[in-house]
């Protein structure tokens, strides 16, 4: 005869949780047959509270999609010059093209997307960017603003599932889509070349896929759980190879996880093995997967961008040497220093801070006023930088042929006299 579940039994569970937990009956059905069918979170409702099916919600999504998109492409060429930070994003997408290197606080994916989309639109990359107002006359520019507001324009229908699943209320995901459809802010950052839409659609992605994961927590390690567990990874490498804000939508996808992860292993239905399996599958699809592909997205920017530009001086001489253009580009560097060389010094321990004569001094307040020495790039026209040329030592200074090398921690470059 089976033994009762009691609060004996249950305490000796909880106790002996080192196998496989539950009752014996559940045991005999077979390995996890019985407790991974219902391996849900005490959080999250039952099935069929989660199935929400209105008449009509497909030609919704359908109707909301096309205001999204008319709202995104009226009058997409207006103003025919350039907008705002166009004169950045659009130069940095014309760097691409040119391949010409270049360097920016925000991480490359936003920026090699648009490089991108200017590129199989027809641009051929020899805009110059210089100024908000140029006109852009017969220079192709519809190709990367058409890709910056097809991505705002799948906001609203993501935003339009995700209420949906969370609230499972039709009139607030109509509510929720219509505001945002008609919000003069996000219409206005979709209609540019910018990197703000490319954000917010990896944003958005990635919480509708976190919201379309949770929905499957009743069948774990089924083909849509997986799908959207690792379109969540993708969509958080996104968001942070865009701009360093999307690390905001990393905590809320971990802080998800973590919570999820603490009640599955307060579960005691589930094994030890089983919980070991949830927190692997989210350890490779939340974390390595990202990472992977955030890494990558560096390894692109590094292997298009071989041409010299103007973000060399920010990068060390041995960086400065691999890019075609370069001065230093398969320069040939002597082992000693010899007379009539003209030598520039660099810090050591930075890629920028080269030594410089500026007829500058630091302001008032800040120092003695003493007079301004640095600048993180060579001045190859002014020549300023060269800072000293060596000659034939004096009398009282005489030295054997080869001279050692000076300086030899401070990275120099040399040129003709």
């Amino acid at each position: 005869m089976p033994p009762a579940v009691g609060g004996g039994l249950a305490g000796s569970e909880l106790r002996s949780r080192r196998g496989r937990c539950g009752s014996q009956a559940a045991r005999a059905v077979g390995p996890d047959v019985a407790t991974e069918a219902t391996a849900r979170s005490p959080k999250r409702p039952a099935p069929s509270s989660r199935r929400f099916e209105a008449p009509g919600r497909w030609a919704l999504l359908a109707l909301v999609t096309l205001m999204s998109f008319a709202t995104r492409f009226h009058r997409l060429d207006q103003p025919p010059h350039i907008c705002w930070d166009e004169t950045h994003f659009g130069k940095m997408g014309s760097y691409y093209i040119n391949r010409t290197f270049f360097f920016d606080v925000h991480p490359p994916l936003g920026k090699m997307l648009i490089g991108l989309a200017g590129y199989l639109s027809g641009y051929d990359g020899t805009f110059l960017f210089q100024k908000p107002g140029d006109k852009y006359e017969h220079h192709s520019y519809l190709g990367m603003r058409g890709f910056c507001a097809f991505l705002g324009a799948l906001l609203i229908p993501f935003a339009y599932l995700t209420v949906l699943e969370l609230s499972q209320s039709l009139p607030a995901a109509l509510l929720t889509a219509a505001l945002l459809t008609f919000d003069t802010g996000c219409l206005t950052l979709s209609q540019y070349i910018l990197l703000d839409p490319i954000l917010m659609f990896f944003i958005m992605a990635a919480m509708l896929s976190m919201v379309k994961y949770n929905s499957c927590a009743n069948r774990p390690f089924s083909a849509p759980w997986w799908l959207w567990l690792s379109l969540t990874g993708v969509n958080l490498a996104g968001a942070l190879g865009v701009k360093f804000v999307g690390l905001f939508i990393i905590l809320q996808v971990g802080w998800n996880t973590l919570s999820d992860l603490w009640h599955l292993f307060g579960d005691l239905n589930l094994s030890m093995v089983t919980v070991g399996k949830h927190l692997t599958a989210r350890v490779l699809c939340l974390i390595v997967l990202p990472l992977a592909l955030y890494t990558a997205t560096y390894a692109v920017h590094f292997m298009v961008l071989n041409k010299s530009g103007p973000g060399d001086g920010f990068f060390s001489s041995a960086f400065q040497a691999r890019l075609s253009g370069n001065n230093l580009h398969n320069a040939s560097i002597p082992e000693y220093l010899a007379y009539g060389s003209v030598i520039t010094v660099k810090s050591a321990r930075m890629a920028v801070g080269y030594l410089h004569s500026h007829g500058h001094l630091y302001p008032e307040g800040i120092g003695a006023r003493q007079q301004q020495v640095s600048e993180p790039f060579v001045r190859v026209c002014c020549g300023s930088t060269k800072l000293f040329a060596m000659t034939e030592p004096s009398v009282l200074f005489l030295a054997s042929p080869p001279l050692p090398a000076l300086f030899p921690r401070l990275e120099t470059s040399f040129s003709s006299a």
